[in-house]
């Protein structure tokens, strides 16, 4: 609440912006930016949950039911291409868009006409993933990983993927330069370091973990491209390559990534919080040092991804120590979470519900997570649905949580307006048990010994999947109830103050009563 610094107002006339869908093309205007991104990441999840729905459908029973091996393949590659770089990450950047300028008490980003490149990028991406579908040889099948020799044998819809990354890590690399010399040449004045708000200490320490590993994906999918078309022998074997070494470049990317995907989540979670507790966040500054331990340890981890390759003994244990010991900062968060709860004034308003659920079921990503970072458990659980059930306990339930929360948190900052608090809540208990349903039971399918990536399964492990199915369906339609909250916010509510959340204890406006006359106080500006 107190982090967000009035008297910067939407003026759909900044920079010298034109009006209609020239306003949107030319946009400089962080706020306009930030929008796009969001409505474009949206747009990407209902996209990249549509595939989901296919494989989930495919999975329904034994046997194939309605599409071949292959096709299977290319839903689930480009299912988790999409989602990472086209929903999640986007999202993320439009956030700190909106945020970051507002949090730090300047006019706009550094680099306003930057921006606007630097969003315009996506769309064509986009637009060559989907399309990748529709050429001889269908899309991507490799996996999102892109695992050579795979990647070296596959038709156009490589290329087009390659392609696509290339545009979409030019973007976040501007994207994040941007942030950076925002938050670090143009914070108000006496606004020192360690007085930022935790959103925009973990989106600057989320920019530099984008430069440092965007370069190294980059040139992990060239070398693929070069052994494709230029007679290179990088990961090819026959030619004196190695196929492990593309393992190794692309874990020492995917691995940051992974937190490049949490960390501004975890800001996220740090206002909203203490907002609904009434209480400041307990422990900033060793909140601070965390994200930044979880940073720096993100680069020294990215090999348990490859406890299956032959690496040896010495280099699992390495691993497997490096990756218990990046569960420790992570648990200085949840308990700094939890010690801001203690003894509270907690109303449980739907972002709060959200923070809640983020918690609950991102700790259990995370327990799940050590299980699979001890060396011989991993062997036995390597590429089975005990991994999907993890990555997605985090990703889903831990970054689009956070999402959900920061949403519905800052809609009456961004419209102007509140939203619809029984639809909200609708969302939430949907969103929560839909998931759970979908997803617990993969940590059985896995034990059992379920692989992923297979559209056909025995007949053992049929009634798992029919139940993972039916949660994915409806946790997929329950993301319509928030498309419907959003849109009905956008279009009118009871009017919202600058500070929404301020001295709201009854919150009267949430049953579509008109909004209370409080007085509301702008907090002060940091001197």
């Amino acid at each position: 609440m107190s982090a967000v610094l009035p008297g910067i107002e939407h003026d759909p006339h900044a920079h010298g912006a034109p009006e209609g869908w020239r306003r949107w093309l030319f946009a400089t205007n962080h706020k306009d930016i930030g929008t796009l991104y969001m409505w474009f990441s949206f747009t990407m999840l209902l996209t990249g949950g549509v595939l989901a729905l296919g494989i989930r459908a495919e999975l329904f029973q034994p046997g194939l039911q309605l599409f071949e091996p292959e096709r299977f393949n290319q839903l689930t590659t480009m299912h988790g291409v999409i989602m990472v770089f086209g929903a999640i990450m986007p999202a993320f950047v439009g956030f700190a868009n909106w945020m970051v300028p507002l949090m730090i008490g300047c006019s706009d980003m550094a680099f306003a006409r930057m921006n606007n490149f630097s969003f315009w990028l996506m769309p064509p991406a986009a637009l060559l993933l989907v399309t990748s579908f529709f050429v001889p040889g269908g899309a991507m099948a490799a996996g999102w990983t892109m695992y050579a020799p795979l990647s070296t044998q596959m038709g156009i819809g490589m290329d087009m993927a390659i392609f696509a990354l290339h545009i979409l890590g030019a973007s976040s690399i501007m994207g994040s330069i941007n942030i950076i010399v925002t938050i670090l040449n143009m914070r108000a004045p006496g606004m020192t370091l360690m007085k930022m708000p935790m959103f925009v200490w973990t989106w600057l320490i989320t920019a530099y973990l984008l430069i440092a590993v965007l370069p190294v994906l980059a040139g992990a999918i060239t070398m693929v491209l070069t052994d494709r078309h230029f007679g290179t022998h990088f990961f090819n074997a026959a030619g004196g390559g190695d196929p492990v070494m593309f393992q190794h470049i692309f874990w020492f990317f995917g691995h940051p990534e992974v937190y490049i995907m949490i960390l501004p989540a975890f800001g996220i979670i740090s206002h909203v919080i203490p907002a609904f507790a009434r209480k400041p966040l307990f422990g900033y500054s060793s909140m601070v040092y965390a994200t930044g331990s979880i940073a720096i340890l993100s680069f020294m981890v990215w090999a348990h991804h490859m406890f299956t390759t032959g690496m040896p003994v010495t280099g699992q244990l390495f691993f497997m120590y490096a990756t218990a010991l990046i569960a420790v900062p992570t648990g200085v968060k949840i308990f700094n979470w939890l010690a801001t709860m203690w003894r509270g004034a907690m109303t449980f308003e739907t972002p709060m519900l959200f923070a809640l659920g983020f918690i609950f079921v991102f700790t259990i990503g995370g327990l799940t997570g050590v299980i699979l970072s001890v060396a011989p458990i991993d062997i036995q659980l390597q590429d089975t649905y005990y991994v999907v059930a993890h990555f997605h306990y985090v990703l889903v339930a831990g970054s689009l949580f956070a999402l959900f929360s920061g949403t519905y948190y800052w809609l009456p900052k961004w419209t102007g307006h509140y939203y619809d608090e029984k639809l909200g809540k609708l969302h939430f208990w949907c969103s929560l048990i839909f998931f759970n349903v979908t997803f617990f039971p993969m940590h059985f399918l896995g034990l059992a010994g379920m692989p992923r990536r297979y559209a056909d399964y025995p007949l053992q492990f049929a009634d798992f999947n029919m139940l993972a199915s039916v949660g994915a369906f409806g946790f997929g339609l329950s993301q319509l109830i928030f498309l419907w909250a959003v849109l009905k916010c956008i279009r009118g509510g009871p009017k919202a103050p600058p500070n929404a959340w301020e001295g709201a204890e009854g919150l009267e406006w949430m049953v579509d009563s008109p909004a209370p006359h409080h007085t509301y106080e702008d907090p002060p500006i940091v001197k």
